[in-house]
């Protein structure tokens, strides 16, 4: 346990077994945070999580761990803040956030936390520590670019914080909406015309979590290069081994958080190799906000359009599934322009960014 002035103490949160277990009050204070957070930053409600989605994620500790910690003054908890690290070997990165909502952000606690988890991150022997905030759509009268050139976001009292604390925004994502309750004839014609295009050597391969056992190979595979061909600006981004085990484990996570997940890839014919994804997921409540994970085609087949294909075939797909839900969100790099002209296109609008904050740890 730190000991810090006026009384704040952060101490390592208790991981339950379940969101019902006797311990759970830390990580549903955390999972709390986390959701007012993002409606305080962006002013909207669709990156909303239940706890009980977010808990598998935090108990498999298989490939990556993650790490929460849990502000107090007194019995009050103000804050909070978790630390993701990757379990393989010679990895040198990490990943938080500063759970703090007004107005507890300018008393310290953001601060404490912050320190607390570069501490962390150190005694774990990382050297790099990376962050993200969100913001409005709308701007301000003080607007901060990334070291990219893309985009730009809203400055806050998080970002001037890690701005202060030698922190570097690297990158602004862009998160989109889609509402599904419209036509989707637009999809379906930018279906056929971009498969039309990318031709005969291509064909569209869909499914619902499990993955099937062929597929689980050529799922890992293209799902291991979201971290080298995905634009990342000077974000360090470590490469991720994931083979037919992995993606077992990946399935299995999901299916315990109760959450449906829809991939739609393109297999190239000649090699028979997976070359384009796209993931589509929801909670337990298919009434509730569809998120996007991953759409990627390696580099090697991209100028053929299946971008497009993977998106507009699970798009069309999403709707017979899961026909309750209302929405889409995604995000994506701002300098990621050939995925955002085909969001645009199809008829994604702003909702939110993100930045990517990174800092060397002495």
């Amino acid at each position: 346990m730190t000991l810090l002035t006026d009384e704040l103490t952060i101490t390592e949160m208790a991981l339950p077994a379940s969101v019902d277990a006797s311990d759970a009050a830390e990580f549903l204070a955390l999972a709390q945070l986390n959701n007012e957070m993002c409606v305080v930053d962006t002013a909207t409600n669709v990156l909303h999580e239940e706890p009980a989605e977010m808990l598998p994620h935090w108990l498999d500790r298989s490939d990556s761990t993650s790490r929460g910690y849990i502000a107090r003054r007194g019995i009050d908890i103000v804050g909070a803040a978790y630390l993701k690290t990757s379990n393989e070997a010679g990895s040198a990165t990490a990943e938080s956030e500063i759970l703090v909502i007004p107005p507890h952000r300018a008393s310290g606690v953001a601060q404490a936390l912050l320190s607390h988890v570069e501490d962390e991150a150190r005694a774990l022997g990382r050297t790099l520590l990376q962050m993200w905030t969100l913001h409005p759509a709308a701007g301000s009268d003080r607007m901060l670019t990334p070291a990219t050139g893309h985009g730009s976001v809203a400055a806050h009292e998080l970002s001037d914080l890690f701005a202060a604390n030698g922190f570097t925004m690297e990158q602004v994502e862009r998160t989109s909406t889609l509402a599904l309750d419209g036509d989707l004839s637009l999809a379906e014609r930018m279906l056929a015309e971009a498969s039309a295009f990318a031709g005969e050597d291509y064909r569209v391969i869909s499914w619902s979590l499990p993955t099937p056992e062929h597929l689980r190979e050529g799922y890992g595979d293209v799902r291991a290069r979201m971290a080298t061909d995905v634009p990342s600006g000077d974000l360090v981004f470590e490469e991720e081994k994931w083979d037919a085990a992995r993606v077992v484990r990946h399935d299995r996570m999901i299916a315990d958080a109760g959450q449906f997940l829809s991939v739609s890839a393109v297999e190239h014919i000649p090699s028979g190799r997976i070359v384009a994804f796209n993931e589509l997921i929801i909670g337990r409540d298919r009434s509730s906000v569809t998120h996007q994970y991953g759409t990627l085609v390696v580099k090697e087949h991209r100028g053929k359009r299946l971008g497009t294909v993977v998106k507009c075939a699970n798009l069309l797909r999403w709707r017979e599934l899961v026909p309750l839900s209302p929405t889409i969100c995604t995000f994506n790099a701002e300098e990621n322009r050939p995925m955002l002209d085909i969001n645009e296109a199809i008829g994604f609008v702003p909702s939110s960014y993100a930045a990517g904050w990174q800092k060397k740890l002495g």
